[in-house]
């Protein structure tokens, strides 16, 4: 019984998900429903990374909510439990915040994540960057594309030691992409 209420917990968080990015799109040139990234997020996680916790898995599914819908941490809370608030509450950026200094906090955050915190980052940053693979988001050149898996990989650094078969994927997009990283 435990894991059809798991199932469910992660179902309904699948499913507020995608109410939430209802109207969004990602920024590639087929313009693909933004809900693809949390599942696929989620899904890196228990498929590739061999995650089974239903709040690291919800969590995946609600990374994006507060930071890009008018979703509230405290409505977080009270659909999905205070474990899954403070996972997402530590992959959210803050949008007052200039891009710039959000790129820089998020180098000087990871370190210092929980856990479950850093399997969600590990996941949303090797989805972003097959995503760049696949498909250049309208208006990047090559140079922004560069900078991005450049700033990834610094961000990943701090992130180490969290999942050998994730930080194995970007290890190998990075030096696909001439970056020089430490061995994972």
């Amino acid at each position: 019984m435990a894991m059809i209420a798991d199932v469910a917990l992660i179902l309904e968080a699948t499913d507020f998900a995608a109410e939430k990015h209802r109207q969004q799109r990602r920024k590639d040139v087929d313009k693909t429903p933004y809900i693809n990234h949390p599942i696929g997020v989620a899904r890196i996680l228990s498929r590739e990374a061999g995650i089974t916790d239903t709040a690291v898995l919800q969590a995946a599914l609600l990374h994006d909510t507060v930071e890009d819908t008018d979703t509230t941490f405290l409505e977080i809370e009270e659909r999905f439990g205070l474990e899954v608030r403070r996972i997402v509450e530590e992959v959210t950026d803050d949008k007052t915040l200039p891009k710039m200094e959000r790129k820089r906090q998020q180098i000087e955050h990871a370190p210092h994540c929980s856990y479950k915190a850093k399997l969600v980052k590990l996941a949303d940053k090797l989805y972003n960057l097959r995503d760049l693979n696949r498909s250049t988001p309208e208006g990047w050149t090559k140079e922004r594309v560069q900078e991005y898996f450049q700033w990834a990989s610094e961000v990943v650094k701090g992130l180490r030691g969290t999942n050998a078969v994730l930080e194995k994927s970007l290890h190998q997009l990075f030096m696909d992409r001439g970056i020089a990283v430490d061995t994972v």
